[in-house]
């Protein structure tokens, strides 16, 4: 290798040699020449050496050798554009195609959860024992703008005919659009901590600011089951907005608003707005959370008395599992007073028994835990009654994550 290639090849990388240790060249040693430069490209992956622990700057390389030092330059985002068009023809079958195929991949990515569920509730029909997997693949259109979709399926142990589903559940853009975030397409919306809602939209949500966020949404919500006999989409159209703000250390308040109209339950429709305020804090691994919940539920343009139209739900957590740190864990606890005017009655959050649009009282309590890398545990327990009739339901739920 000349002089004057190894001294070109490292200043277009454009490094600085003392941030990298020592190359591992037997022959070329402290204060030869070539020291600096070919400190740099070792430190940059750019050259490897001989198996024998030689740089070899004396032997005459092939165009093959050489062809494969200027593809890695060119991946570390050097300036060899003569050298590149030099060895074009190899570069072709080694490594621009390579440097080519690695940009298709990157720009790619899949992704995948598998989760399974027991669950043993007080109340025939609703123990649980499922087996849940999600395939999800996420592109990037350009530097604003990715696609996400998600294929989901599910196999229901508790059916003697082992039944099993499979479709795609999500197809979404997020991007964004001058000082704007967009979300748009099939996603999962969660309004008010999804106290209010928590299940699959066709719609678009947009948002607006950083210490204080303005956020507005719109759509139709998506109801995968068709449990009230009705074909089609059982949430009906939704409108709303919530402004949420850091106004001290730890400290976040919201305020928002959510109106769904035309839902379909036993084929007559409902509209229900909901108001909901809130706040958060965050001291160390604790934080405390509490909100508030205000509805206006009507069929036909007449009020529904009969349904409490208020509530509020109140937590604390410690800490969390996360999936890759073993040995992580993480407790919390919720208590819950919702009228049956405040949520949409089979999309709420919890895994606790909320009783469609009965509304309901009672808490639940949950511990997680990281066994391994990307598998974590969590186990809850929940105790619940309808705010409606004498009906109440104990439950514990287990869920086993692996997310690859």
């Amino acid at each position: 290798m000349k002089k004057s290639l190894v001294l070109a090849m490292a200043m277009a990388l454009g490094v600085t040699a003392s941030a990298y240790a020592a190359n591992p060249f037997s022959d070329v040693p402290a204060g030869h020449w070539a020291y600096d430069s070919v400190n740099k490209l070792v430190a940059a992956g750019v050259v490897d050496g001989y198996p024998d622990g030689t740089f070899g700057g004396d032997k005459l390389m092939t165009r093959y050798e050489m062809a494969q030092i200027v593809a890695k330059a060119m991946a570390k985002g050097a300036d060899v554009d003569k050298l590149a068009a030099e060895f074009a023809d190899e570069l072709d079958t080694l490594g621009v195609r390579v440097a080519n195929l690695e940009k298709k991949a990157d720009n790619v990515k899949i992704t995948g959860e598998v989760r399974y569920r027991y669950q043993d509730s007080d109340l025939n029909g609703n123990d649980n024992n499922t087996l849940r997997s999600r395939i999800w693949v996420t592109g990037q259109v350009n530097d604003d703008w990715s696609y996400t979709g998600m294929l989901q399926n599910i196999q229901d142990f508790e059916n003697d005919n082992g039944d099993e589903d499979t479709d795609f559940q999500r197809a979404y853009l997020n991007g964004k659009l001058g000082g704007l975030y967009v979300t748009a397409g099939r996603y999962n919306a969660v309004f008010a901590d999804g106290n209010i809602y928590d299940d699959r939209v066709d719609g678009v949500e947009v948002t607006y600011g950083s210490n204080v966020k303005v956020t507005g949404f719109a759509g139709k919500a998506t109801d995968p089951t068709n449990e009230f006999g009705y074909e089609g989409t059982t949430g009906g159209n939704y409108a709303g907005g919530v402004v949420s703000a850091d106004v001290a250390k730890g400290l976040n308040l919201a305020a928002g608003y959510v109106n769904f109209k035309d839902m379909v339950v036993s084929n007559s429709e409902l509209d229900n707005a909901i108001w909901h305020v809130g706040a958060t804090y965050t001291v160390g691994d604790v934080t405390a959370s509490a909100m508030y919940l205000k509805g206006d539920m009507s069929y036909d343009d007449h009020d529904i008395d009969v349904l409490d139209d208020d509530g509020y739900v109140i937590g604390l957590s410690y800490k969390g599992a996360v999936a890759d740190e073993v040995g992580s864990w993480g407790l919390w606890a919720k208590y819950y007073d919702q009228g049956g005017q405040t949520y949409v009655g089979w999309n709420h959050t919890t895994d606790a028994n909320y009783f469609d649009f009965e509304g309901f009282k009672g808490y639940g309590v949950c511990a997680s835990y990281t066994f391994a890398k990307n598998i974590v545990g969590n186990l809850a327990w929940y105790d619940t009654e309808s705010k409606l009739t004498d009906k109440d339901d104990q439950r514990i739920v287990a869920d086993l994550y692996f997310t690859f």
